[in-house]
């Protein structure tokens, strides 16, 4: 870690439940502060996930490259550093991740050094865990990381030990200074932080602080000490004591009711000075001196550290770990799920969110979401119950006395902290295990009910006040995601019919020429787009047509039914291509739908092969010649339609030769994320040069060459855009015999 400048490491590893990474250890930093990060799932927006899932290191290196690149991250960590994240792998066993934070304006001549460092480091560990694997059971984990200290680097301001001059000055000094070591634990405290704090220096040091001062342990204060420990940048902020008992409205005036802290970091922790709030702190004095002697501003008859705040014995707050594990241990920020839910469009990316972000934050197993239609509740999605056990329950009347049901006719969520509990509240209800706790959701968006959500665990557990609010207000999340994804489905659905009635229900038959069209959707957000095909005979010829419509849903369907009707009335009255395109442009222009459009259409003479081509902003189309050579046509063309009303579109000639496939596609069928589109281009090119020449009786049609060049598409989980493909071919006439 320090080889490569970094202050935090940390190793994520697989873990029992498939597609979660568990956090295993972590150095440089408190786990408590980190507890949203400890589990992570590989199709998360998270550069751990995405180094596990592809195989690839990720280096971001600040805080403006972070949020272009993972907005979820930044969204959690809105603090100055960089970070690096390594695959960890063993001879072909992907293992986990090697994560390294540091500066965010380390040196950037040392990055390929730094990078030989980190992957030799995750290399190693990669060996050792196939080793260690080898001669024994799967590697796993399941539990808490194991937080180790990083190693020490020098001397830390006001990291001052026992005994040592500073510590002595330090002593002295009229507010209140503590330190806490890089896993939060405390090392320096003096007489008047203890003072403030409320409990004496023995009850502190080597403590966390959250155990230790259970009220600093808020959101808000959290939030700064991350931006402490993760930017190294002082923060400074205000805390408010809770009062002790009995003590009445202003009692704590004498010492203030809130605190001014600064917390400076260090190489090897975080210094804090506390004053009181409404005093000077030069006017501030200490508490108390050895031997029981009081300073002014201190009554005698005052327990030195008694009034300040409630009395916690050692015990209590040794009891506020199990406590935290088994209430708040994952207090999830809500503003993680709003992120990831702002980029799920249907129900099933809403549901998938859901199992990604929730179940792994709460430590849950198991999750079943029901939508309402009808007054019935349905099914939309479950993860981790038997197989088959759920069915009985799809589509189940509002009237049915089941957790599930009554969570949303009352508007209440439902926790059960054993299946015991369950069982008792519901007798004779169907149990899918014989342990674990369950949480019932009402799913309730702007007081219209959506449906329900089930939260599955494996363990009987307890559910905290925080936890009960947190989960509920992240059910409202939900339900209005699903309420958006469901008014996406009406209208996708429409646009889809739309899309189905307006393409070609069959493409004309000529005796020259043979054609085949393809048409698929995308698979993220409104599928259905402007992309469209036609064939069109006109007097003694045919005219091929394909187009591109600005986005997605009902407006680009309607869009592009209205353009192809346009092109088609222009082919029918026998216009040339450039008055073609120039009418569909200024009619484009003239509806003003706040769209554009890029159409290549070309016109085909099919007993001499003789074609004339326009192009308005579409991808070249290909052309595979009879021996199979194949090559990208260069066809000048204007700008695309719907922009400039004096566009104009040049002609070019070309001859389609017997045997030869002319290909017409639209960008969908060659962009890729991340990749750039010439590199689609010669994909497709090359997977048409391999393609057999399409005849009647040897070979393979026409119709199965488009159905190969478009399966790997179709194969595709991740379709950004919809497809669109035109493929034509040319049979051999006397005109084309010497």
């Amino acid at each position: 870690m320090r080889a490569v400048s970094g202050h935090v490491g940390g190793v994520y590893l697989r873990s029992s439940t498939p597609g979660l990474l568990q956090l295993a250890v972590l150095s440089g930093l408190p786990g408590p502060l980190f507890r949203p990060w400890w589990r992570m799932h590989v199709d998360r927006p998270f550069p751990v996930a995405d180094a596990h899932r592809l195989g690839v290191e990720i280096q971001l290196a600040d805080l403006t490259e972070t949020m272009r690149r993972y907005p979820q991250l930044a969204a959690g960590l809105p603090f100055r550093f960089g970070s690096v994240y390594v695959p960890v792998v063993g001879a072909s066993t992907a293992y986990g991740v090697l994560t390294v934070l540091r500066p965010a304006a380390w040196d950037p001549t040392s990055a390929p050094q730094d990078r030989d460092r980190l992957t030799e480091a995750a290399q190693g560990l990669g060996a050792a865990l196939h080793e260690l694997e080898a001669d024994g059971p799967e590697v796993l984990w399941d539990g808490e990381p194991l937080c180790v200290q990083a190693p020490a680097n020098g001397a830390s301001p006001g990291h001052a030990g026992r005994g040592t001059p500073g510590d002595g000055a330090a002593d002295l000094l009229p507010e209140g200074v503590f330190t806490l070591d890089r896993l939060g634990l405390f090392s320096y405290v003096n007489p008047r932080a203890a003072l403030l704090l409320g409990h004496p220096p023995s009850e502190l040091l080597g403590r966390s602080l959250w155990h230790a001062v259970p009220w600093l342990e808020q959101p808000t204060y959290e939030d700064h000490l991350r931006g402490a420990l993760l930017s190294r940048d002082p923060v400074h902020f205000q805390v408010r004591r809770p009062p002790a008992p009995g003590e009445g409205p202003g009692s704590g005036e004498r010492y203030g009711d809130r605190l001014s802290l600064s917390v400076y970091p260090g190489p090897n922790g975080l210094t804090f000075t506390a004053v009181p709030l409404g005093r000077d702190a030069g006017a501030a004095k200490a508490a108390s001196l050895p031997g029981g002697t009081a300073l002014d501003g201190q009554e005698r008859g005052d327990p030195p550290f008694g009034p300040l705040t409630a009395p916690a014995t050692l015990a209590d707050d040794l009891a506020a770990p199990a406590a935290a594990a088994n209430g708040t241990e994952a207090l999830y920020p809500p503003v993680f799920l709003a992120l990831a839910l702002s980029e799920a469009v249907t129900a099933r990316q809403v549901s998938a969110v859901v199992m990604q972000e929730l179940l792994p934050a709460f430590g849950g197993r198991r999750l079943a979401i029901y939508l309402l239609q009808d007054r019935h509740l349905y099914l939309a999605w479950e993860s981790g119950f038997p197989k088959g056990f759920l069915d009985p329950f799809d589509g189940v009347a509002l009237d049915v006395r089941l957790p599930g049901v009554e969570t949303l006719t009352s508007g209440r969520p439902l926790f059960f902290e054993s299946m015991e509990q369950l069982s008792a509240a519901y007798p004779g209800i169907p149990l899918d295990a014989e342990e674990g706790a369950r949480a019932f959701l009402p799913l309730i968006a702007s007081g219209r009910p959506v449906g329900s959500c089930i939260l599955g665990f494996d363990r009987p557990r307890g559910f905290s006040p925080q936890e009960r609010t947190v989960l509920t207000a992240l059910a409202g999340l939900i339900a209005q995601a699903l309420e958006r994804a469901q008014r996406y489905d009406t209208e996708a659905a429409l646009a889809r019919g739309l899309q189905a009635a307006l393409l070609p229900h069959r493409l004309p038959v000529h005796p020259q020429v043979e054609t085949a069209g393809r048409y698929l959707p995308g698979t993220q957000g409104m599928d259905v787009g402007g992309d469209w095909y036609d064939v069109v005979e006109a007097g003694d010829g045919l005219a091929l047509v394909i187009g591109d419509v600005q986005g997605h849903g009902v407006q680009a369907a309607a869009t592009m039914g209205q353009l192809r009707s346009a092109v088609r009335a222009f082919a029918l009255g026998g216009h040339p291509p450039e008055e073609v395109m120039s009418g569909t442009n200024r009619l484009l222009i003239d509806l003003d739908p706040g769209q554009f459009a890029s159409c290549c259409y070309i016109r085909l003479d099919p007993l001499t092969g003789a074609a004339r081509a326009a192009r308005a902003g579409h991808p070249q189309p290909l052309l595979r010649h009879p021996d199979g050579r194949t090559e990208v046509l260069d066809l000048p063309g204007g700008v695309v339609l719907g922009v400039a009303p004096d566009a104009v579109y040049p002609v070019v000639d070309l001859r389609l030769e017997p045997g030869a496939v002319l290909a017409l596609y639209t960008d969908g069928m060659v962009e890729r994320p991340g990749t750039d589109i010439d590199e689609g281009v010669e994909r497709l090119r090359a997977a048409l040069s391999r393609a057999a020449t399409p005849t009647r009786r040897t070979g393979p049609s026409l119709g199965g060459t488009a159905d190969l060049l478009i399966e790997e598409a179709r194969q595709a989980t991740d379709r950004p855009d919809d497809i669109a493909l035109l493929l034509t071919t040319r049979r051999a006439t006397h005109a084309d015999r010497p």
